[in-house]
């Protein structure tokens, strides 16, 4: 993958196979990243992880009252500050929907690109509702 190669794009109906049900989720999704997210609001995960997939730090953004969770600038400083080799990018959607928006695919895109740029790989941008999740790397959208 090089710099400039695109990483987002559209969801299509082949998108469909990014869902994973909640029974089939891999541990790191139902035993770390799951029990951090509410119902009531969006919110944001920045999971970091070194060479050895070693969990390093784990970064959390609240959305606001209009539903949008944007990544702070500290979130990133903070988990960039140790030996990050990749990242797992994780939120939830209160609506249940666990299709990725326009936004979602505009921020995946944007943090893979900047994540790169030093050296690190975007493992995953996960999406979690109440059913399972949908995953970015399964749906061949990153």
């Amino acid at each position: 993958m090089t710099l400039f190669e695109p990483v987002g794009k559209a969801p299509e109906p082949s998108a469909l196979a990014g869902f994973v049900p909640r029974e089939a989720e891999d541990l790191v999704a139902r035993h770390l990243l799951r029990p951090l997210f509410g119902d009531e609001r969006e919110t944001l995960l920045l999971a970091g992880f070194d060479a050895f997939e070693r969990l390093v730090r784990l970064e959390r953004a609240d959305g606001d009252a209009t539903g949008r969770c944007v990544i702070p600038p500290r979130c990133w400083r903070a988990l960039l500050g140790g030996d990050i080799a990749a990242v797992v990018m994780a939120h939830n959607h209160p609506s249940g929907r666990p299709w990725p928006s326009d936004a979602d695919i505009r921020t995946t895109h944007d943090a893979a690109l900047f994540l790169r740029t030093m050296g690190i790989e975007l493992a995953d941008h996960l999406i979690f509702v109440t059913d399972g999740h949908f995953s970015f790397r399964t749906a061949q959208m990153i």
